[in-house]
């Protein structure tokens, strides 16, 4: 009797482990995978067949192939990117899932027949930009990791979701005075041609190299010399500082230098001006200047700036309210 026991309990036992082994590998198949849970969205589900059919993961995916080669599942670094990509790209899905959630809530979807003549004539659109070069098109989709289908897809949540957007900044407005204010503040963004500088730099770490900079600059050493001999700027040193010509606006360069810069007379060379990346000696060598445009020419232009600006802001500041009050739980370990 004992060893009939034994033996019932032996068959159990490995009727047990083969039941575990089965669902391990039940787990692991492909079709498993895609249906595993990445996230929940007041008890809706993003699955990782959705995050990993993320047109934009496509793109990661091909950027991670050209860096690392087609093993890159296998690296340690890819991988670690990959995750990271993944968890930003998931945090899209879980905002976009919400505002969906949120225009059925709200009544703003519109129905399926308006919705689909919407949807196809923005498809229409984009495919218009491709006259009738339907394999250019084609293959334009693919590289930007869409199908006709999937495209559609997309669009039709974007309809929703401008709904929301739309709906939520709808009593957002602009005071006249806002408007002239940013005029008058941001007169260089208005001239009848941009303005510009030619000028050149010295860059040093500490105020007290700056200052003997200026110096010997002012004793009459050539900045060019100078700035070959002390700058710590590798991009422009072997060319003596120079910069070449700059743009007032969207420069590209520090707002602290080119406010100092933009402050100085055509010829001037400035005081050390401290930045993030050390302190500065700048010579302005020349300018040009143009008269600004009159308030009444730019005005709708700065109106529309603003108002889309405080809209955004407004619709953002809606989102994180709803995130809030939301029932949001991620699941990291599906992720990779």
């Amino acid at each position: 009797m004992k060893s009939t026991k034994r033996l019932i309990s032996a068959a159990l036992v490995v009727v047990f482990s083969l039941s575990l082994s089965a669902c391990n590998m039940v787990a692991k198949t492909p079709e498993a995978i895609a249906k595993s849970t990445v996230a929940k969205v007041n008890g809706e589900k993003i699955t990782r067949g959705e995050l990993d059919g993320d047109p934009q993961l496509a793109q990661v995916t091909a950027q991670l192939k050209s860096q690392y080669g087609d093993n890159y599942a296998s690296n340690s670094d890819a991988q670690a990117t990959l995750k990271d990509q993944k968890g930003q790209l998931l945090d899209q899905l879980i905002t976009e899932k919400l505002l969906l959630q949120k225009a059925k809530e709200l009544k703003l979807v519109p129905d399926d027949a308006a919705l689909t003549k919407e949807t196809n004539s923005k498809y229409d659109e984009i495919k218009k930009v491709y006259g009738n070069d339907t394999t250019a098109f084609t293959n334009s989709l693919k590289s930007a990791g869409f199908t006709e289908a999937s495209l559609k897809a997309y669009l039709k949540n974007q309809i929703i979701i401008s709904k929301v957007a739309d709906n939520v900044t709808k009593n957002v407005k602009v005071e006249d005075a806002k408007i002239k204010e940013y005029y008058n503040g941001h007169q260089t963004e208005f001239t009848e041609k941009p303005d510009t500088m030619d000028v050149a730099h010295i860059l040093v770490k500490t105020e007290d190299e700056a200052k003997k900079v200026k110096a010997r600059l002012d004793k009459g050493e050539k900045f060019a010399d100078v700035a070959k001999e002390v700058s710590i700027d590798t991009g422009s040193k072997a060319s003596g500082g120079d910069l070449g010509t700059v743009n007032y606006v969207n420069s590209g360069l520090d707002p602290q230098f080119m406010a100092a810069a933009m402050a100085l007379r055509p010829g001037q060379i400035s005081g050390p001006v401290q930045t993030q990346f050390g302190y500065h000696i700048i010579w302005v060598k020349t300018k040009n200047e143009y008269p600004v445009k009159p308030f009444d020419s730019v005005k709708e232009t700065i109106k529309g700036n603003l108002l889309n600006n405080a809209k955004q802001s407004a619709f953002s500041a809606k989102i994180d309210e709803w995130k809030k009050a939301a029932k949001i739980t991620k699941y990291d370990k599906n992720l990779i």
